[in-house]
C-alpha cells in the first residue's frame, strides 16, 4: 500500500536545531518507501492566520498556502516535530496548523518532540495532542521524543546515541500501522 505523509515542522528560530530531527524523520520515513514530504515554514512562509485555506475562493488562495493544501490533501498521516516553547508548541507550527481543516480530518498523526532539556519536548507534545485531535488527526499512543537535540545528531543528521533508531522504528512502526489501518477506512467512506 503507498502511504503519503506530511511532516510538519514548527520553528523558525536561528540556528534552529529540531531541523535535524525533522530531515532524519524525512529520510526514516522515505526508507521505508514512503512519499514524505517536509513542511518548513521557513521554506512556505505562510502569512499570520487572517484567512484560513477553506475561506479563499477556489483558485485564488496564494501558491504557498494551496502547495501545502495539496499536500494535506494527499497525506495518509502526518508527523508533527515539535519544540518546547514554554511549555508549549512554536507559534510558527500553530500558525501552519490553523490554516487548514479538513485536509486533516480521519488520518492519523504521530507527535516527535524536541528540547534542549532532558525532557525532550514532552511538555509540549502533551499540549499539541489535544490540538490535533481538535483537528481531526487524532495521535497514536507513542511520542518520539528528542532529548539534549543540540547534541543528538551529528552533522549529517545521523544520531549521536542507540536509543533514537530503535525509539524511531517503534514509533513509525505504530504510525504506518495507523495510517495503513484509516486509509482502508477512509475509502468505506466517512462518519459525516
Amino acid at each position: 500500500m503507498e502511504l503519503n505523509v506530511a511532516l510538519i515542522y514548527g520553528s523558525v528560530r536561528t540556528k534552529r536545531q529540531g531541523i535535524k530531527a525533522a530531515r532524519y524523520l524525512k529520510n526514516k520515513t522515505e526508507e521505508r518507501g514512503w512519499n514524505a514530504h517536509l513542511i518548513d515554514p521557513l521554506e512556505y512562509n505562510l502569512p499570520f492566520l487572517d484567512k484560513m485555506y477553506k475561506e479563499f475562493e477556489e483558485g485564488h488562495a496564494p501558491a504557498n498556502i494551496q502547495k501545502i493544501a495539496d499536500i494535506f490533501n494527499a497525506a495518509d498521516g502526518f508527523i508533527v516535530v515539535t519544540g518546547e516553547y514554554n511549555h508549549s508548541i512554536p507559534p510558527a507550527l500553530k500558525n501552519i496548523l490553523d490554516h487548514y481543516q479538513s485536509e486533516y480530518m480521519f488520518k492519523p498523526s504521530g507527535i516527535a518532540s524536541y528540547s534542549a532539556g532532558m525532557f525532550g519536548g514532552m511538555r509540549a507534545a502533551v499540549h499539541l495532542r489535544a490540538v490535533l485531535a481538535e483537528l481531526g488527526m487524532p495521535a497514536i499512543s507513542s511520542i518520539l521524543p528528542f532529548p539534549h537535540i543540540g547534541k543528538a545528531f551529528d552533522s549529517d543528521d545521523n544520531p549521536a546515541n542507540e536509543f533514537i533508531e530503535p525509539s524511531t522504528k517503534r514509533f513509525l512502526d505504530e504510525m504506518e500501522w495507523y495510517m495503513k489501518a484509516m486509509k482502508r477506512q477512509r475509502k468505506e467512506g466517512m462518519p459525516f
